[in-house]
Formats: C-alpha cells, structure tokens, sequence
C-alpha cells in the first residue's frame, strides 16, 4: 500500500530508491472511477520495477482534458484510492496537462502507459528519452474505461 505524497516527498522516495539500486516505474492519468481495467494496468506496470509512482492529474487538469462534468471524482478521493492499491508505492497530484514536470523531476527508469497509446503521440515520450528512460506501452483492456462505464451509468437513467 502507497501514500499520497507531495512532489517534494516522492524526489526523496525517488532518490532513497536510487540509493538502494532499485527501479523505479512511473504512470500517470486520471482515474476518474477507478474500475478492474485500472488494477489490471498498475498491477502489470509494477511488476516491470521495484516501485510503483502514479501522478493523478487533478481535478482542472481533468476539466480541461476530459470536458465539462469531469471527474466524477474529487482529486484527492482518486489519489486516496489510488494509493490504497498494492501495487502503488506513491501518489501525486499534478494540475498540468501532461507528467512531463513529474517526469523530469522523477526521472523512473521506466514510463508506462495503456496500449491505447500505440497508435497516437504520447506526449512524455520526449521527455523520458531525453534522460536515457525506458516507455513501455501496457496492452489495453478492452472492455475496461471509465468513459464506457460512465455510458452504461447513464443508459440507466
């Protein structure tokens, strides 16, 4: 089980992880409605290093990515659960549009992300290159999203 931890507390989680030659695997998204796809994803992602980060994008961040009525989930329930997870070490909240800044700041040796991202740009995938990072692409749960169960939910009213 992981904590929810400030940008300032992750570099010190990061660096002790560096110390003891660990591996550290970054993900990031907004996990609005957290469902079993997500668990699906974050236990396949930890099982690629020794710890697991995860940035939440916060709750402006999410408006304005995902639209009017997003999240569904106030940012720091999401982080709480989040971390509540076994495979998560730590959680952090960003309000940017994309981790880069977390990225940087981290530098994990491996980035992961969904499969979905096979046939679009991944926007941090710059920024984990620069510094001799690793992206691997985590094979999508078809079935499993949170706009599809978002769907269903309002097929019901």
């Amino acid at each position: 089980m992981g904590e929810l931890v400030s940008l300032e507390a992750a570099q010190a989680l990061r660096d002790k992880l560096r110390s003891d030659g660990k591996t550290l695997v970054f993900t990031n998204g907004h996990f609005d409605l957290l469902h079993a796809g997500h668990l699906d994803y974050l236990e396949q992602a930890r099982a690629l290093g020794d710890a697991l980060f995860v940035g939440v994008n916060g709750d402006a961040s999410t408006r304005r990515l995902k639209g009017q009525g997003r999240p569904l989930v106030p940012e720091g329930q999401r982080a709480r659960l989040l971390a509540a997870l076994e495979p998560v070490s730590a959680v952090t909240i960003f309000d940017a549009d994309t981790a880069d800044e977390l990225i940087t700041a981290l530098q994990p040796e491996i980035y992961i992300k969904g499969g979905d991202y096979a046939d679009k740009p991944l926007p941090e995938r710059g920024t984990v290159e620069a510094y001799g990072g690793r992206v691997e692409l985590i094979e999508y749960a078809a079935g499993h999203s949170t706009t599809q169960l978002i769907n269903k939910i309002r097929k019901l009213s």
